[in-house]
């Protein structure tokens, strides 16, 4: 992926052109490799291509500078967005040898359908990125994760996971949890979760849990016998 950009001089650095930049859809940005680095300007447009392809913000793009001919083998080290908008606000890019390792992080995948989710099981992703160190060119684009011998109760890990020529995992094997599957809750958890908490108002119409019958039921006897206790009162205050 060839992505074209800009070299800013320092003209282009306060914050006022800064913001300019932004408004007219240009994503300030830093090289770095070989030592130096360079203030560019990237096309918000262009640069979304760029990490939208297979690779996604893990792909190796060929950053080539305006009036320049040699490529620049780069991958995405920071991205900074709006918080609000989700605007791409600053992208820093490294460079890196094609022929030396790197190390980078990779979106895992799930894939087939888990045998404890076929009788009622929950399945959880717990590792969403692996970490990985290989070649530029070998970093694999995704991690599929076969979940589908996954029973109830049964946990899949990095160790699980099959080997990958010329990739090396960096996350501890035995540690690293990649998926599980929990058992569904029973009746009484899922009555006891719907149970209105103590001092809750129960919605009209619904039907009273076992405790509140005896407790309404005292309530009443206890209002009949009242008017008969104010009666006697009464009476005792007229004499």
């Amino acid at each position: 992926m060839i992505l074209e950009v800009r070299e800013r001089g320092d003209e282009q650095r306060g914050s006022r052109t800064v913001r300019r930049l932004r408004r007219e859809r240009l994503i300030p940005g830093v090289l770095y490799g070989q030592g130096r680095s360079r203030a560019i300007v990237v096309g918000e447009r262009e640069l979304r291509t760029a990490l939208s392809g297979p690779g996604g913000l893990h792909a190796i793009v060929d950053v080539v500078i305006e009036g320049q001919s040699t490529a620049h083998h780069a991958v995405l080290k920071d991205l900074q967005q709006h918080p609000v908008r989700g605007s791409v606000m600053h992208v820093d890019f490294h460079e890196v040898r094609l022929d030396r390792p790197i190390q980078t992080a990779v979106t895992v995948y799930l894939v087939g359908d888990s045998v404890g989710v076929g009788v009622g099981g929950v399945l959880t992703q717990v590792a969403r990125e692996l970490n990985v160190e290989a070649l530029p060119m070998e970093i694999p684009e995704r991690i599929e994760a076969d979940v589908t011998d996954l029973d109830i109760g049964g946990t899949l890990r990095l160790v699980d996971l099959p080997a990958i020529d010329g990739v090396t995992f960096l996350d501890d094997p035995d540690e690293t949890v990649i998926a599980n599957v929990a058992a569904p809750r029973s009746e009484a958890e899922l009555e006891e979760l719907l149970a209105p908490a103590e001092g809750e108002e129960v919605e009209e119409g619904a039907e009273p849990v076992e405790g509140e019958e005896v407790a309404a039921e005292a309530a009443a006897e206890a209002g009949a016998e009242a008017p008969a206790a104010e009666a006697g009162d009464d009476s005792a205050s007229e004499e």
